[in-house]
């Protein structure tokens, strides 16, 4: 009964009268707004891509891209993976999480439901992406996987070169090749829609 009024004067005790908080300005210390500390690193926002995946965006919200050692068209030799020791042609970039897609590697099998009643469902084979690090650049004519180096030319373009063998990649030669074979694959898809 004792413990009971003690709680009981207790909790008047903590009760606020109407005239002492209602209806007042509350005053904070001296809290000036040129108190702020400055940022020194603007922080990384991340992006949801994906359930699984998350994808890193500088603050203007624009992807961090990764500069790679490969480009498109280039010549591969996967060195990791189940694939490992086969040779393929680099067909698609994805800087923002650093892989590649190579032609015929790393096939997966995906189930395509049926989009109407004329088009039965089918089992097809995609290309998935492979992680950069896991592919190195590829001579055909030596036969011979290097890795990459920069140099200047005396005309004043920098190119890429195979270090073991000393083949430059990024002549003019190669590029009309990859610009004629990417304009023969789109008219091929042109046509075949």
């Amino acid at each position: 009964m004792a413990a009971m009024a003690a709680l009981q004067s207790s909790m008047t005790s903590l009760c606020l009268s109407s005239n002492s908080f209602f209806g007042q300005r509350l005053s904070f210390p001296s809290l000036s707004p040129f108190t702020v500390k400055p940022i020194d690193k603007p922080c990384l926002i991340v992006v949801k891509l994906k359930q699984w995946e998350k994808k890193e965006c500088k603050p203007n919200s624009l992807p961090i891209l990764h500069k790679m050692h490969v480009k498109l068209g280039d010549t591969v030799k996967v060195i990791a993976g189940h694939d490992k020791g086969k040779i393929g042609e680099i067909t698609k970039l994805f800087k923002h999480n650093s892989t590649v897609i190579v032609k015929d590697i790393n096939l997966k099998t995906k189930h395509v439901k049926s989009r109407g009643e004329d088009e039965p469902g089918q089992i097809i084979k995609i290309e998935a992406p492979i992680h950069s690090s896991n592919v190195m650049l590829y001579s055909k004519e030596k036969e011979v996987a290097s890795r990459v180096g920069h140099k200047v030319l005396d005309d004043g373009t920098r190119v890429r070169y195979l270090i073991k063998t000393g083949e430059i990649i990024d002549s003019a030669e190669n590029w009309k090749k990859l610009k004629e074979s990417l304009g023969k694959e789109k008219t091929e898809v042109a046509t075949a829609a």
